[in-house]
Formats: structure tokens, C-alpha cells, sequence
């Protein structure tokens, strides 16, 4: 079966002429660029947020927002700009590009250009950098139709006075080290453990199982705080899915009889097989033929979800 990944997607032409906001100026795509100097390039030094575009609007916007200012706060990075401000910068690029819908973005904010390539802070000279990128990028349905292959990697979700695995930062290496694990073995993307090996998250999307009727996910502590993660853990208990987030081991995720994965770019994707392993229950001997019907449930109600809650505003 053809290896597929998160963001296989076929490329529209379309994105070869947009316009990006670079700090507030919008700039044809082949012109958009920052200083070798920028606090991102050199050291990774930012937050960032990935967001859509449905039917003109972003749905859970505020929560995106405040995450990226938790972010922002937590590294002690000034964006510089009200919230509102903000999100009138994010779709006046929007609107210029004539967008409304199947859009992705990527809003980026470093915390600016330095004096000379050094980690301290107090080198930096000027005011943060605030990229905007909106491409038109859709998942590709076959991904679903196929499901996902994991790969339990050796890279680890560390402990959060190493680096706090709950800032969405530009510093990403422990997660690019674990999706190449992952590739080299012929895998969509990584399994990722914490310290103590329990399951964590994956690389990119956070890991859901289902075991006998409940849904299980992490302990929340060694990833991100999802917005589509959290989500999906409301809409299990709306429509009457036990959900627990526990510690659990590769024992379990091997004997659930389904898994899927969650993310802000393809909402859920299933799971077919982890670390060669079927998803399904283990008395079962019948191939995999799709999303089984609690994670078909709750895709449908979270496509809901993501129509209603579109917005423009705070």
C-alpha cells in the first residue's frame, strides 16, 4: 500500500500567486522573505498556530489566539499586537487573496531580527516577526479511505523542565528527528512515549484509541493542548463515548480495536496499523476496511462542529 503522510496533498496552482503578510505587508509568495538574522531562523525562537479557513471564517479562532499568546507569554515574547489586531491582520491577508474556504494558514511570530546570531534575548533590535502564510490545502481523502501507519520511535516527549512539551514552539527538532524514525521505517508518521513509556502523542497529531467502547488518550501532560484534540474529547462525551485521559501502554494501543489520529489540518484520520500491527480487536481476523463506527461518529460531528464555530471575530 502507497505510503501516505498528514499533509499529502496535491498542490494547487493557486498558492503559486498568493499574497503573504510579512509583518504586516503583503508580499507576492516568490518575494516573501525575513533576515538571516531572525531570532526564528537562527535559533527557533517563536510560537506559532495552524489554523483553516471554512466558509469564511476559522473555526475556534479564540482558542488558536489565546494559545499562541499563552505561548507567547510563557517564553516571555512581546507580539506586540492586541488580539484584535492581530486577527484583523490575519484576514485582511485573507481577503486579499480572495480567500473563503479549504484554506490552511500558518501564523507564525519569532521573537524578531538580532544584532548578531546569538540566543540571548536582549541582542534582538527589533520588534517581533509576524508571518502569515495561507494556502489553499486540503487533506486528500484517500488518506482516510487507507488509514495511517505509526511507528513507535525512541525519541521521546521529555519532562517539561527540559523543554516543555506543551509550548507549540518553532523549536520542533525532537519532533523532525521522530517523523524521519518514523519515514525510515516506512511509516506515516511517529508513536511517540513520555519519559516514564507510556504513550504520549505523535509527531505531528495527537493519538486517540478505542478500547471496548471508551476512548482513551493521553494524560494531555507530554504534548501540546490540542484544540482539536480537546474537541473530539467534548464530542465523545456529548454523544455518550466513555473518555479517559490515563496512562497507557504499547500493550493497550495494540489491543484496541480502533485508533485515529487528530489534528487542526485533516480533523480525524484513522489508524490501520501500529508497529505492524492490525488495528483491531484481538479476537478479530478481518482485514481493515476503514474507520470503525466510533471514530466515524465523531468525524462527522467534529465537520459539525468546525461549520458552526467559523468565525471572523474573537
Amino acid at each position: 500500500m502507497q505510503q501516505t503522510n498528514i499533509h499529502d496533498v496535491k498542490i494547487d496552482p493557486r498558492n503559486l500567486g498568493i499574497l503573504i503578510s510579512v509583518n504586516g505587508e503583503l508580499v507576492p509568495r516568490a518575494q516573501a522573505m525575513i533576515s538571516v538574522f531572525d531570532s526564528g531562523f537562527i535559533l527557533g525562537d517563536g510560537v506559532w498556530e495552524g489554523l483553516r479557513m471554512v466558509k469564511g471564517g476559522v473555526p475556534f479562532l479564540r482558542e488558536h489566539i489565546e494559545r499562541l499568546y499563552e505561548g507567547a507569554k510563557a517564553i516571555f515574547m512581546d507580539i506586540g499586537l492586541r488580539p484584535d489586531d492581530l486577527v484583523k491582520r490575519l484576514f485582511d491577508c485573507l481577503d486579499a487573496n480572495h480567500m473563503n474556504d479549504g484554506v490552511h494558514i500558518r501564523l507564525m511570530v519569532t521573537r524578531g531580527v538580532k544584532a548578531t546570531p546569538y540566543q540571548d534575548p536582549r541582542v534582538t533590535i527589533s520588534a517581533p516577526t509576524i508571518v502569515i502564510i495561507p494556502e489553499y490545502k486540503t487533506p486528500n481523502p484517500e488518506k482516510s479511505a487507507k488509514g495511517l501507519t505509526l511507528h513507535t520511535v525512541n525519541v521521546r516527549r521529555g519532562y517539561p523542565d527540559v523543554q516543555d512539551q506543551k509550548l507549540n514552539s518553532h523549536s520542533k527538532l525532537n519532533c523532525i528527528t521522530a517523523c524521519i524514525q518514523a519515514a525510515n521505517a516506512g511509516a506515516d508518521e511517529a508513536l511517540m512515549l513520555d519519559p516514564h513509556g507510556f504513550v504520549a502523542t505523535c509527531n505531528s497529531t495527537h493519538f486517540f484509541i478505542v478500547r471496548r467502547g471508551e476512548l482513551w488518550t493521553s494524560t494531555g501532560q507530554y504534548c501540546i493542548p490540542g484544540i482539536t484534540r480537546g474537541n473530539m474529547i467534548r464530542l465523545a462525551k456529548d454523544i455518550g463515548v466513555p473518555v479517559f485521559e490515563k496512562h497507557f501502554s504499547l500493550y493497550d494501543v495494540y489491543g484496541a480495536d480502533e485508533a485515529f489520529v487528530t489534528g487542526t489540518f485533516a480533523g480525524l484520520i484513522p489508524v490501520r496499523e501500529i508497529d505492524g500491527r492490525p488495528v483491531r480487536h484481538p479476537l478479530s481476523t478481518d482485514e481493515w476496511s476503514g474507520a470503525g463506527p466510533v471514530s466515524q461518529r465523531l468525524s462527522a460531528a467534529y465537520k459539525e462542529l468546525c461549520a458552526k464555530d467559523s468565525r471572523r471575530h474573537l
